[in-house]
């Protein structure tokens, strides 16, 4: 009887062991994707218009998409026309419109800085954003992103100052020399979303 309560005792350890070795192994791929598309995309990206969408035309194709009508009009080319408005639209113009991105990341911290020195900072542990009764009533009071990794990807999420969304999906591609981000972005007062991708190069 002694003997089968050892056995059993041993048999318990072995499995705890193997339960945390596999455990231990399967945290390595998410750390070594962590790792990979944390230090690839650090750096100076410049946009490649020829690549990327035109992001008038995507702006226009939403508001058509929810029963409104484009107010470019066929002849009018300007470039960046839909960008501007109310304060609060400021980060969906910024991801959308900016032609450079400069990416920093320390473990968990990323810190993106767009044109005009505008700096965005999120993290990856999955922090919760703290609010106050004066965001409440300010209807939001800031802008606020939460970044996660999934297989070689950097997943923004963010809610800025109006109540709307956005979805970034940011991968590496071409040996580390170019930047894909494709989103999906919604201002609370789009009925349909915007979807974009933009791609950038790296500037030596």
């Amino acid at each position: 009887m002694g003997f089968k309560d050892h056995s059993t005792k041993r048999q318990c350890a072995v499995v705890f062991q193997l339960s945390l070795l596999c455990l231990v192994a399967l945290s390595f791929p998410q750390l070594n994707a962590q790792t990979a598309i944390g230090s690839q995309i650090i750096g100076r990206w410049v946009i490649n218009d020829e690549l990327s969408d035109n992001t008038d035309d995507q702006v226009e194709e939403a508001i058509e998409a929810g029963g409104g009508r484009g107010s470019r009009g066929f002849f009018n080319r300007q470039e960046d026309f839909y960008r501007g408005g109310p304060p609060e639209h400021e980060l969906y113009d910024r991801i959308s419109y900016d032609d450079v991105l400069m990416v920093e990341f320390k473990d968990p911290e990323f810190r993106f800085t767009y044109e005009d020195n505008y700096i965005r900072v999120f993290h990856t542990d999955g922090r919760r954003r703290r609010t106050t009764a004066n965001d409440f009533f300010e209807g939001g009071g800031s802008d606020w992103s939460e970044g996660n990794i999934e297989q070689s990807a950097l997943i923004v999420e963010a809610r800025p100052r109006d109540g709307g969304f956005s979805t970034e999906i940011y991968t590496i591609e071409n040996e580390g020399k170019r930047l894909r981000v494709e989103m999906i972005i919604q201002p609370l007062s789009f009925r349909e979303p915007i979807a974009l991708v933009r791609y950038f190069d790296r500037e030596d």
